[in-house]
């Protein structure tokens, strides 16, 4: 195998690296400018080049703040890593290879996360090379423009010219999706076999995406790790969202113009202004009043993504969802160590008049369990895990393709134990990248349970079913049964986990 390979693609031809026999290509341009006076629309692709273009280096990530989300500086340094550069212009993508030969792999298509304002698809978490190399697939991960810049919606303020604003974000994504179908095949890859995978915020997108017109027919199976989009933002929440960013820059409502020329770092501090005055993370997952994400504008997004139904253009779509136990905890780790009162203190305030007979059920179902734990289970279900479940009941009864649930119960070691089973654990196991991750800590049982987990998403994406010799056998759901995986040192399949839990806010 060539030490850099290159490949053709409808633009021109680039240059990439090998590692570990795997072909890399790094930075590719998917779509052209996006700042100046092509700041909130939506793209254009990317424009064609002579010679042989070097795919060497991570391309820029979307403007965004980091430490978005305020987390505590122990988990900062598991999560810490070389900084990459920002620019607005970063519609770029990567791509991982066993070989640009012309074979048919399939192909998966990554999402990263970070609620629609940060997050980078060049995170080593998302390196590609062990996936690419163990399931022979094509891996592809992707920047796009996250927060006012993707999701700023003008279209009530503005006209016509900006009334796919709240949504470029997502249309980026569409177009690198474009770019797969024109240009995988030269990659080894089957642009007839793409599964579109995403954790957190990138979960979201998938639900989004299934839900788009302009991008049905680019995939053809999802995966939804630990975040949902059963709703979206309301135009005119959106719109006053818009108002806010417009106060904190100075501007008028008639002087939406001038946005085009604010420099980028300006942008992002109105953001983050505006965000500093948004409701917390209980709802981050879901429609938000004040927040940065995909906006039913009737335009890009027809309705709801998931709301009153899954939507009929994804029906055959076969679809993994699934949570992790103890999601809550990377954001609010403090609820490990609540006593009784605060357990009180703090259910009051998160669920007002509904915290007495929530709790009540909760107690009832886990008799053993700690005030900590009834704390960490109930914000965690509210928080995304009752909204997965809604999602998966969705899409079964359209009965069309497979829905498989999971539920990831594997606890990591690290900062004494304290994150248990936290947001964003499983990425490594599903990547097998728990050799280089820290959050899963020196725990020797994780490299099992990664070599399980990859392996199951690799068949879902070659076969549209999860199943292969190293896990039980793993039913589709319906709300009949509701067979769950759930992953741990010991695989196994339950019906209905935590169903009393279930059931208590269905009652409510």
């Amino acid at each position: 195998m060539a030490e850099h390979p290159i490949v053709e693609t409808t633009a021109g031809r680039l240059r990439g690296t090998v590692n570990d026999g795997i072909s890399i290509f790094k930075g590719i341009p998917y779509g052209g400018p996006a700042d100046g006076v092509a700041r909130f629309k939506p793209p254009i692709k990317a424009a064609s080049w002579s010679g042989v273009r070097d795919a060497l280096e991570f391309g820029p990530r979307a403007l965004q703040s980091d430490n978005s989300f305020a987390l505590m500086p122990e988990l900062i340094a598991l999560f810490k890593a070389e900084p990459i550069p920002m620019n607005e212009n970063c519609l770029v993508l990567n791509v991982w290879t066993p070989a640009p030969d012309g074979k048919k792999r399939p192909v998966m298509f990554w999402c990263h996360g970070g609620a629609f304002i940060s997050g980078s698809g060049s995170s080593a978490w998302y390196d590609g090379t062990n996936l690419a190399k163990k399931g022979d697939v094509v891996v592809v991960t992707i920047n796009h423009r996250l927060g006012a810049a993707g999701f700023l919606y003008l279209g009530d303020l503005a006209g016509d010219e900006y009334a796919e604003s709240g949504n470029v974000g997502m249309l980026d994504i569409v177009e690198a999706l474009k770019w797969v179908r024109d240009n995988i095949a030269a990659f080894g890859g089957d642009p007839g076999n793409v599964t579109i995978f995403g954790e957190s915020g990138g979960g979201a997108k998938v639900s989004v995406l299934m839900a788009m017109p302009a991008a049905h027919g680019l995939f053809h199976k999802a995966i939804i790790q630990s975040g949902v989009a059963v709703t979206v933002m309301e135009r005119e929440d959106a719109t006053n969202t818009a108002k806010a960013v417009l106060d904190e820059l100075g501007l008028g409502a008639k002087e939406i113009n001038r946005l085009a020329a604010v420099p980028s770092e300006k942008l992002i501090g109105a953001q983050t202004a505006v965000l500093a005055k948004a409701p917390g993370i209980g709802a981050m997952m879901n429609r938000r009043k004040v927040g940065f994400n995909p906006v039913f504008d009737g335009r890009v997004l027809l309705g709801h993504p998931f709301e009153p139904a899954a939507p009929k253009i994804s029906s055959n779509v076969p679809l993994i969802i699934g949570t992790n136990k103890d999601e809550i905890l990377l954001f609010v780790p403090q609820l490990s160590k609540l006593d009784e009162a605060g357990l009180q203190v703090r259910m009051k305030a998160f669920l007002g008049d509904l915290a007495e007979r929530i709790v009540s059920a909760y107690r009832r179902a886990r008799t053993n369990a700690s005030a900590a734990e009834i704390a960490t289970a109930i914000t965690t279900d509210q928080f995304i895990r009752n909204a997965s479940i809604t999602l998966a009941e969705r899409q079964a009864a359209q009965k069309g393709a497979p829905v498989f649930m999971y539920l990831f119960k594997w606890e990591t070691p690290v900062l004494g134990g304290m994150l248990k089973s936290p947001h964003a654990l499983e990425i490594p196991f599903v990547f097998d990248n728990v050799a280089t991750d820290r959050l899963s800590g020196d725990a020797p049982t994780k490299f099992a349970l990664a070599d399980k987990m990859s392996r199951a998403w690799l068949a879902f994406a070659h076969r549209g079913n999860p199943n292969h010799e190293g896990l039980p056998k793993w039913p589709a759901y319906d709300s009949a049964t509701r067979a769950t995986m759930t992953l741990n040192d010991e695989c196994k399949v339950e019906n209905d986990p935590y169903g009393p839990e279930r059931r208590a806010w269905s009652a409510s």
